[in-house]
Order: structure tokens, then sequence, then C-alpha cells
């Protein structure tokens, strides 16, 4: 085991950080350097559609499973492998942050749909194909070359992973979806949550950078999570605390200097008090 976890980026396979491909029957070609290298990350968006087959993923300490017409998406900085790709097809699509539009990034980066496969109708299985096809057909050199070109792909690459949003979106409860201000102001805090969390350890922080006072940032997380503020910024710390204790043999100590904490002590009771048990303690368990 690596004293880090890999993490992989689109500049080693694409200049333009975007990669379509149609999958047909199994993973072929580009997809293999993608999908299939052991426990990693990606700096990347990864989107796949699965048309037919089965698949079967870990994705941070989770199995997902997908055997029915289904669409699914990746994290950047999501600790994850390939397990099974059978008689799999449909399209797979890995994109850098920077090519997806703010609304489109915002539905998956502040973590209010869940990281798992989600079932499709069949009148979204033509959309999908539809749009997915026109895309891998302008991700030419030509076309990536050229401004207006690459405008035009990058348009359809929001539509597509629009498309993604809208379903999964239209898959939670209308009450989450309303366009509040609590929601708006906790959607920012979550984002800089996922910047932050190995610097910025307290809600008055977060508060400074999103230029609101700590009381009125605890009032509208609370109204739009039910959970509080510093309850997210420890879950932020607490997940990638357990990648580091699964997928690296770094050491206590180590874990907690890459998180940010100077006394290790500190960091052990934090974990412990929010885990149930102590850093070392879930390793052991997770070895079982």
């Amino acid at each position: 085991m690596k004293k880090t976890i890999p993490t992989y980026d689109l500049n080693d396979v694409s200049q333009h950080g975007i990669v379509v491909e149609r999958v047909e029957k199994r993973i072929v070609g580009i997809e293999d350097n993608l999908l299939d290298k052991g426990v990693h990350r990606d700096s990347h968006y990864i989107f796949m559609f699965l048309e037919t087959g089965y698949a079967k993923m870990m994705v941070d300490f989770s199995v997902i499973e997908a055997n029915e017409p289904s669409i699914f998406f990746l994290l950047p900085g999501q600790v994850h492998q390939g397990l099974v790709m059978d008689e799999v097809s449909g399209w797979f699509l890995a994109v850098k942050t920077d090519l997806l539009s703010e609304s489109v990034r915002s539905v998956f980066e502040e973590s209010l749909v869940e990281a798992k496969p989600l079932a499709i109708g069949p009148d979204w299985i033509g959309k999908l194909n539809s749009c997915a096809a026109v895309l891998q057909s302008f991700c030419t050199d030509e076309m990536l070359c050229a401004k207006e070109g690459f405008s035009v792909v990058q348009s359809l690459v929001n539509a597509y992973t629009g498309m993604f949003a809208y379903n999964f979106l239209h898959d939670i409860k209308s009450e989450i979806l309303k366009e509040s201000r609590a929601l708006q102001l906790t959607r920012q805090f979550r984002i800089q949550i996922r910047k932050e969390f190995k610097t910025l350890k307290s809600p008055s922080l977060y508060a400074e950078v999103l230029n609101i006072s700590p009381g009125y940032l605890t009032e509208v997380v609370h109204e739009a999570t039910g959970k509080s503020a510093l309850y997210w910024i420890h879950q932020e710390i607490l997940v990638e605390a357990k990648r580091l204790l699964i997928f690296t043999h770094l050491t206590v100590k180590e874990i907690a200097h890459e998180l940010g904490y100077n006394d290790h002590a500190y960091f052990t009771r934090l974990f412990t008090k929010l885990e149930g048990r102590s850093p070392s303690g879930f390793r052991d368990h997770s070895k079982r």
C-alpha cells in the first residue's frame, strides 16, 4: 500500500480536458486507462450512462451496483475502483471541472444528491444516446483546437451533463429544490468546505469567507439541511480521514498532519467522537 492515494489527471490522455467514448458490450480502449487503475482518485468528473449490462464499483467505502438502464457520476477526489463490468453498453464521459457550468456543478458538488446509480426510463435512454453521440462527433482535434468549435463542444457537454443533473434533482423531494436564500448560501458553504477543509476548521471562518455572520450561517445551514455548519465541516474531514486510513499506510500522526492538525492527539479525540472508534480501531476494523 502506498503513502498516498494515486490521483489521475485527464492531461495524461487528453489535452483538451474531455474524453467521451461509446462502450459496447465491454470496456475497451481509453476507458481501461481511466477506470481500471485499482484504488485511486481522479481530478475530473466522470459521468456514466449504463444502457445495458452490469456494473459494480467501490466508491468511498461503499459498493454500488447497476444492472438496468441507469446513470451515475463520480466527483473529483472521490476514491473509487472499478470491480466488475459485465457486457456493459452505454456512454462514458470524463471532463475537467472547469468545463462544466456552475449550475451543473452545484447539483453534484453540494452533495444534494447521492452518488449512486439512478434508474432512467426509455425516453431518457434515447435522449442521452442522441446527445452523447452528437457530443462525440464534435470532439475532434479540428473542433477542439478552434475557439468557436471548443465553445460548441462545451455547450454539448453542459447539455449532456445537465440531463444527469435534471434527473438526479427530479429524484429528490421537491421541498429540497426550493431556491431559498438558505439553500443558496448552504450550497456556497458546502463548496467552500470541499476546497478549504484542511485549513478552515470553524464555521466562523467560513462565515468570514462568505461575508455573513457566524450566527446567520449556522441558522441557514440548519434550515437547509437539518444539521449544523460544524457537522458538515467535520463530515468532510471524517470522510478524508477514512480514505487515508483505509487506502494508505500513513500513520495516524501523518494523517492528522495531512488534514491540517498539528496536534495528532486532538485529531484522534475528534475522530473517535465522530466515528465511535479511534482511527487505529477504524483501520483495524476495516481490514477484517
